[in-house]
């Protein structure tokens, strides 16, 4: 006689995850930047040189000094000038005196230098290349620098942030089962 057999069968139960990942979007917008710039100033002032002639020794020595130099001029030499004359009046008075010992005319050979001399008194000053003075005095740079720069005004942006989270989903996939199938006994004995 046959033993019957109970027969099991098992299914195992089996779990489905479906994943939708994280999703994240982070952009940072660029700082706002406000730049000015200060220029820099720069002031330069020069006042005119001066420049100074003095042609007084120039004019002197072409006869047109002033008064009151020609005349002290001629003053300082007149003593001179003076004993000058008086030395040729007596060197005159010797040859007139001297008549009978002169072969020529003393009379007409002092009549006819007389005419042609004068007494020489320089009534100008000396001419020379350097007569004329000349001097320049310039005028000072003045230099002010007042310094520039840049303004600048930086505003940072907040970074602008997405994020949708991940999804996990989780299911039974398969139930978990036990299946019993008993033997089949025969009831008809």
């Amino acid at each position: 006689m046959a033993i019957g057999q109970i027969q099991i069968h098992q299914q195992p139960a089996l779990i489905g995850i479906q994943v939708r990942p994280a999703e994240q979007r982070i952009e940072q917008p660029q700082a706002s930047v406000d730049m000015r710039q200060i220029p820099a100033k720069l002031s330069i002032e020069q006042p005119m040189g001066v420049l100074e002639v003095n042609q007084d020794r120039a004019w002197d020595a072409l006869g047109l000094a002033n008064n009151l130099e020609v005349s002290s001029r001629i003053y300082s030499q007149a003593k001179e000038i003076a004993l000058q004359g008086v030395a040729r009046r007596m060197e005159e008075g010797r040859q007139l005196a001297d008549l009978a010992h002169v072969k020529n005319n003393p009379v007409a050979s002092l009549s006819k230098d007389w005419q042609i001399e004068g007494p020489s008194m320089p009534v100008t000053g000396p001419a020379s290349i350097d007569n004329v003075d000349v001097s320049f005095t310039p005028g000072k740079v003045q230099i002010s620098v007042e310094q520039g720069g840049v303004d600048l005004n930086v505003t940072p942006n907040r970074p602008i942030h997405e994020y949708t989270p991940g999804k996990a989903e989780i299911y039974m996939r398969q139930y978990a089962s036990v299946q019993i199938t008993p033997p089949s006994i025969d009831t008809f004995l």
